[in-house]
């Protein structure tokens, strides 16, 4: 059996299970409330909002340390099994919150569903490098990360509707069953990578291979990996460690803080944030994929890795902070907010869909899930510090913490510019 655009099918479940992965992580949030809210999380807890920031912060170091193990995990295993297990225990951790009775509970259940969830990124990154040529990889990624943002706006709805009709220890059960689900397609479909997989059409094969850099195409499943330390000696690693530290605090903000600010700004319940969050993830969804679309558009069209990559990363950058500007001058109501949110995320999945993407641009084979990860624990060392601060400092005003990361945005893309100054594989 052979199947046509067998890589579209790989990347459209590696998709799917961004989207279950961005479920899963704003489900709490969503179901946090306030302490006077009934039946809400923190309500039934007897947590406060300084609790949630503890909570936020631990999944966040998590996270942080699970990126860059995920990323030598996935390089040492496979995209196949990596997935495998980084899926299969999310999953097994978001069910686990249901069963949570106070804070070290569910502290400790939201460790392990950030240790697992890390690992979607750096294996996403690296079956895009296996699976797609150099020109459509940016399309591909942006696919991939579109589906953080469909997740994001699926995730309010669903979630504040399961909660309404069942409480929010069905909730978990519920959404903790997508993940182990969803292993079972991915075993079946994704047998091995395009150089072995027996479904897969000589022409597509040809296609994926040709188009890969000359480092991507002699790789073997026996080539060795480079150690942290050979990635970092090359200048244009840092491209993408000190870009994504500057520019993850931007999404994480909105993710991480976006629902609290609506129950503190205009005491929402949870049916109305349900109401209001998902739209500006419409937004991310759009830009994703608009981001990969305009960089491949640009490659192909001046065949220069380094324009394309660069001038869609600088655009999105300039809607990010003309948005992140406007959240402080106009955003005033709740429609208001959003509808600029829209925007900021628009710009910021334009944009990082690409930063994304630099890893498989600079190395190959077994360094690019290494490096992707790397970027991704420094990125959330970031959040992580935003996290910390965002309580203390909301308790005067957010207005500082939008200027704040509208100051990171040309720090963050500045860095890319300084430290590649042309981005091609270094791998000579």
């Amino acid at each position: 059996m052979k199947i046509k655009g067998l890589r579209w099918f790989i990347i459209g479940l590696i998709f799917l299970a961004t989207v279950i992965n961005y479920v899963d992580r704003s489900a709490l949030g969503i179901m946090w409330g306030s302490e006077g809210l009934e039946g809400s999380i923190s309500h039934s807890l007897g947590l406060t909002k300084n609790d949630y920031s503890y909570i936020l912060n631990i999944f966040m170091v998590a996270y942080a340390l699970g990126q860059l193990f995920s990323g030598k995990l996935f390089d040492k295993v496979g995209t196949r099994i990596g997935y495998v297990i980084s899926i299969g225990v999310w999953g097994i951790s978001s069910f686990m919150h249901s069963t949570v009775r106070g804070l070290f509970s569910i502290a400790f259940f939201r460790s392990t569903l950030g240790l697992s969830e890390a690992g979607n990124w750096p294996g996403g990154v690296k079956s895009n490098a296996e699976w797609f040529p150099i020109k459509e990889r940016a399309i591909a990624q942006g696919l991939f990360n579109a589906g953080a943002s469909i997740g994001s706006v699926i995730a309010p709805p669903l979630i504040a509707a399961l909660f309404v009709g069942f409480g929010w220890r069905v909730t978990f059960m519920v959404i903790g069953s997508f993940g182990i689900l969803w292993i079972i397609p991915w075993l079946l479909i994704n047998k091995a990578g395009p150089k072995k997989h027996p479904w897969i059409t000589a022409k597509e094969q040809k296609y994926i291979l040709e188009g890969q850099s000359k480092a991507d195409q002699n790789a073997t499943e026996d080539t060795k990996g480079l150690s942290l330390k050979q990635i970092l000696s090359h200048k244009e690693s840092w491209a993408v460690v000190v870009g994504r530290f500057f520019l993850e605090p931007i999404w994480w903000l909105f993710v991480g803080w976006m629902p609290i600010y609506l129950f503190d700004m205009y005491h929402f319940n949870v049916k109305e944030v349900g109401m209001f969050l998902w739209v500006p993830y419409v937004g991310a969804a759009i830009g994703s994929i608009a981001g990969g679309y305009v960089s491949g558009k640009i490659i192909a069209k001046t065949n220069s890795i380094d324009k394309g990559r660069k001038t869609t990363i600088l655009i999105g950058g300039v809607i990010m902070i003309l948005g992140l500007i406007a959240t402080v001058l106009i955003g005033n109501t709740p429609e208001r907010f959003v509808a600029i949110v829209f925007v900021v995320l628009f710009g910021f999945q334009f944009a990082i869909s690409n930063v994304q993407t630099l890893p498989s641009d600079f190395f190959s084979g077994k360094s690019v899930g290494s490096l992707a990860g790397l970027g991704g624990m420094i990125g959330v060392f970031s959040v992580i510090i935003m996290n910390f601060l965002v309580p203390i400092i909301a308790e005067v005003s957010y207005t500082p913490i939008f200027i704040a990361i509208a100051i990171f945005v040309p720090l963050g893309v500045g860095a890319i510019y300084y430290f590649a100054k042309n981005i091609e594989s270094v791998e000579k």
